[in-house]
C-alpha cells in the first residue's frame, strides 16, 4: 500500500485487505489521492471514502428492502473481487469540452447472504481523479427473479458537517427542481434534490448525484436531524413501490465528484464517463444553435398560447421570427401554442392536446418548408401537462409527421406538480422509462430533444447525443411572473456550481427590455416587481456562463432593434473545445472562459450577485506569441440591476497570453467578452 492508502485506512479506523473472500477491499484513484473501501461489518456491507489520508465518507450502509421478500442488507459476506484499470479518450459531438479522458480504476465485489436464501449481488466501484461512482448489479438467480424495491439503503455518512447548497424534494410541492437554492449544514437538511453540492472547512467540494439513470427511480437525499448522514430516497410508483425489475438488473451509479475548490468543479464530466458510448452512429444532424421563438410574449402577456386576438403562434408571426433568425445567424425558431389543446384548462385537461393538429391560423407544413428555405430549424413545442399517456399514444405518429416535414428539433414540456395524473412521481421509474422512450424514438426519426420540467440529467447525452439540453431549474420565465418577484441576482452564480454540474441548462437568456411589465409596456418597475434582476451585460454573459449547446435569444424580437449589444449574441458560440473557470465562489461570482470548437477564439463570461465586484483574471490560456483583440461588453456608468440595468459599455483592446484583465461588474451585473485573433 502507498503511504496515502495507509493513512486513509488509519483515518477510517480499519484497514481493508484486497484478497478475494476477505472482509474488505479497497481501490485507489489513478492519482493516488482518493481511496474507496468496501467492508462487511456485523453482516452489513458498508462503503467509505478518504482523500489525501483524511476521511470524506465514513462507513455507510448499502443494500435494499423489497416488497414480499426479506431485506438484502444483513447477514452478508464478501465472496469474490475483481480489479481492472481503464484509460481512453472519447469525443462528444456537442459539449463544454470536445474530448473527455476516462481514466479510472475499478473494483467489483461479490456479496452473498449467509442465510439459506443465499441471494447475491455485486457492487462495482470506479474511482477517477475527480470523483467516483458505484452501483449495484443483481445477477439472474433462483431466489431473486422479479422484484419490487421498496427502499434503497444506500447512505452517505459524511465525515464533516459540510455546508450544503440545496433545493427541496418534498412530496407536497412541485418536484421539477424549479426552486431557489438555500444553504445550510448537512445536519439541518430534510429531503433534498441532487446534485447536492457540499463544501468543507478545508475547501474540499463534494457533489452527490447519480449517473446513467435508465430504468430506475430518481434519487433524492433524506437528511436526519442533527446527523451528518444522508440516505437515498427514491421516487415512487402510485402503488408505493420504488423500482420494479427482473434480474439481471443494474442500478444507476451513485456518484461523488471531488474537487479542491469551486473552480475545479467545472467542467463536470464525471457523469459522462459513467454512461455507455453513443448509440447514434452518425450524429451530423445533431446541431448546436442559437434560436429565437414565440415564448417570452406569453410570459409578459403580449401573446397567448391559446387561440384568440393575441394568439402568438400564427403563420404571420412565425414567419417574422424565422426571418429574424435567418437575418441574424440564428439556427432555429421555437413556436409554442401552435397545436390544439391550449384553449382548455390544460393543466387539468392535458389529455386534450394534439401533437399533430395545428390551430387554423398556423400553417405547420408551410412554415416548416419556409424555415427550411431560410436554413432555419423549426422547433416544435410539445407540452404534455404531464398527461404522459396522452403523449405516448401520439409519439409515433407525431414524430413521423415531424420527420416528413423536415423538423429536426422538439421542445417537450411536463408542467405539473409532484405526480402526473396517473399518480406516478415526476422523477419516478415510470417517468424515467417515458423519457427514455422519447429520446430513443426521437433519435430514430433524426430529431433532437430539449426537455422542460424534465427528469434530472444523469449524463445520458453521451449515449443519446440528441438529448441536447433541458431545463430542470428555476429559469428566466420566473423573472416575468409575480409572486416571489423573480430570481435574485445570486441565482445564476449558484446554478453554475449546483444544477449545472449535471449537464446543459436551457435557461433562456438574452432579455434586453429589462424594465418590461407583464402588460408588455415599458413602465419602469420597482425592485420588488417580477423582472430580470440583472443588468444587460449580465444577460449577455449568461450565454457563456450557463452552458447549453442550444441558447435562446429569448426576448421579443422587436426589443433587439437598434441594440449594439446584440452583436455579442450574433457572435457568441454555443459549442466548445474546452472550458476553464478563471474565478468562482458559490453564490457570489463566476468568471469562465470557453474556447469555440474548431476556432482560435475564446469567450469569457463573468457574473456577480447583488454586490458590485472587480475581479482580476489572467489570460494565460491564450497561446504564447499570438496577438488577440478582446471585445468587451461591460456594465456602463452607474449601471445596477435595481434601477439602472440597461447601460452597456462596448470597447475593444489588444490582449495576449500575458494580459491580466480587470473585470468590473456592477451590482447584479457582469461582463461578456469575445477574444478573437488580431487582424
Amino acid at each position: 500500500m502507498t503511504s496515502l492508502q495507509l493513512a486513509a485506512c488509519a483515518a477510517l479506523a480499519f484497514c481493508l485487505a484486497p484478497a478475494a473472500g476477505a472482509q474488505g477491499s479497497s481501490v485507489t484513484s489513478p492519482d493516488g489521492r482518493t481511496v474507496v473501501s468496501l467492508a462487511v461489518t456485523d453482516g452489513q456491507l458498508r462503503w467509505s471514502v478518504a482523500r489525501d489520508g483524511r476521511p470524506v465518507v465514513m462507513p455507510s450502509r448499502l443494500g435494499f428492502t423489497f416488497r414480499h421478500a426479506s431485506a438484502l442488507g444483513d447477514s452478508l459476506r464478501l465472496a469474490d473481487s475483481m480489479r481492472s484499470e481503464f484509460d481512453e479518450r472519447f469525443t462528444m459531438p456537442l459539449g463544454e469540452v470536445a474530448t473527455v479522458r476516462d481514466q479510472h480504476r475499478e473494483l467489483r465485489v461479490k456479496v452473498v447472504e449467509t442465510t439459506a436464501a443465499a441471494r447475491e449481488f455485486w457492487v462495482t466501484v470506479r474511482v477517477f481523479d475527480d470523483g467516483l461512482g458505484f452501483r449495484y448489479e443483481l445477477p439472474a438467480q433462483p431466489n431473486l427473479k422479479d422484484f419490487e424495491i421498496m427502499d434503497e439503503l444506500t447512505e452517505f455518512s459524511m465525515a464533516e458537517d459540510m455546508k450544503a447548497w440545496w433545493i427541496p424534494a418534498n412530496i407536497s410541492t412541485p418536484d421539477r427542481q424549479e426552486m431557489l437554492f438555500s444553504s445550510g449544514h448537512i445536519s439541518k437538511l430534510d429531503l433534498v434534490q441532487t446534485p447536492l453540492t457540499l463544501v468543507g472547512t478545508s475547501g474540499l467540494h463534494v457533489v452527490i448525484h447519480e449517473a446513467n439513470l435508465v430504468d430506475y427511480a430518481g434519487m433524492a437525499l433524506q437528511g436526519r436531524s442533527e446527523s451528518r448522514t444522508l440516505k437515498t430516497s427514491l421516487a415512487r410508483w402510485k402503488d408505493g413501490s420504488a423500482v420494479k425489475g427482473r434480474t439481471p438488473f443494474v442500478t444507476p451509479w451513485r456518484t461523488l465528484q471531488l474537487a479542491d475548490g469551486a473552480e475545479q468543479l467545472v467542467p463536470s464530466v464525471l457523469g459522462l464517463k459513467l454512461n455507455p458510448p453513443s448509440r447514434i452512429a452518425d450524429t451530423h444532424w445533431i446541431r448546436p444553435m442559437k434560436y429565437d421563438g414565440i415564448w417570452w410574449g406569453m410570459h409578459v402577456n403580449t401573446m397567448t398560447w391559446s387561440s384568440g386576438a393575441l394568439h402568438g403562434a400564427t403563420t404571420a408571426n412565425t414567419k417574422a421570427y424565422i426571418d429574424f433568425a435567418a437575418a441574424n445567424g440564428l439556427g432555429g425558431t421555437l413556436v409554442e401554442g401552435w397545436n390544439l389543446g391550449w384553449d382548455t384548462n390544460w393543466m387539468l385537461h392535458g389529455d386534450g392536446f394534439s401533437f399533430t393538429q395545428p390551430y387554423p391560423d398556423y400553417d405547420l407544413a408551410g412554415l416548416a418548408a419556409y424555415a427550411r428555405a431560410k436554413k432555419v430549424s423549426l422547433i416544435v413545442h410539445n407540452e404534455t401537462g404531464s398527461f404522459v399517456e396522452n403523449y405516448e399514444r401520439q409519439i409515433d405518429s407525431a414524430y413521423a409527421l415531424y420527420q416528413r416535414l423536415g423538423v429536426t428539433a422538439i421542445k417537450t414540456g411536463y408542467v405539473g406538480d409532484t405526480t402526473n395524473p396517473g399518480g406516478h412521481a415526476h422523477q419516478g421509474q415510470y417517468m424515467v422509462r417515458h423519457h427514455r422512450r422519447v429520446i430513443e424514438t426521437a433519435a430514430s426519426r433524426g430529431i433532437s430533444v430539449v426537455m422542460h420540467e424534465p427528469i434530472k440529467d444523469t449524463g445520458e447525452r453521451r449515449t443519446w447525443p440528441n438529448m441536447i439540453s433541458r431545463e430542470g431549474a428555476r429559469g428566466q420565465e420566473y423573472n416575468a411572473w409575480g409572486g416571489e418577484g423573480g430570481n435574485p441576482p445570486e441565482h445564476e452564480t449558484i446554478l453554475f456550481f449546483t444544477r449545472m454540474l449535471s449537464g446543459p441548462l436551457d435557461f433562456t437568456p438574452g432579455i434586453f427590455n429589462l424594465l418590461v411589465s407583464r402588460s408588455g409596456t415599458n413602465v419602469p418597475r420597482t425592485p420588488v416587481d417580477a423582472r430580470p434582476r440583472t443588468t444587460l451585460a449580465k444577460q449577455l454573459a449568461l450565454y457563456v456562463v450557463l452552458y447549453s449547446p442550444v441558447q435562446m435569444t429569448a426576448d421579443l424580437i422587436e426589443n433587439y432593434a437598434g441594440q449594439p449589444a446584440f452583436q455579442f449574441i450574433r457572435d457568441v458560440a454555443v459549442d466548445w473545445d474546452t472550458t476553464r473557470v478563471l474565478h468562482g465562489r458559490i453564490g457570489d461570482d463566476v468568471v469562465v472562459a470557453r474556447k469555440t470548437k474548431g476556432k482560435d477564439e475564446w469567450f469569457v463570461g463573468a457574473i456577480t450577485d447583488e454586490e458590485a465586484r472587480t475581479v482580476d483574471v489572467s489570460l494565460d490560456f491564450l497561446p504564447k506569441g499570438r496577438r488577440y483583440v478582446a471585445e468587451v461588453y461591460a456594465d456602463g456608468p452607474k449601471a445596477n440591476w435595481r434601477d439602472n440595468p440597461l447601460p452597456v459599455s462596448i470597447t475593444s483592446r489588444p490582449v495576449d497570453g500575458s494580459t491580466r484583465l480587470r473585470i468590473a461588474m456592477a451590482a447584479g451585473g457582469g461582463q461578456a467578452i469575445r477574444i478573437r485573433p488580431a487582424r
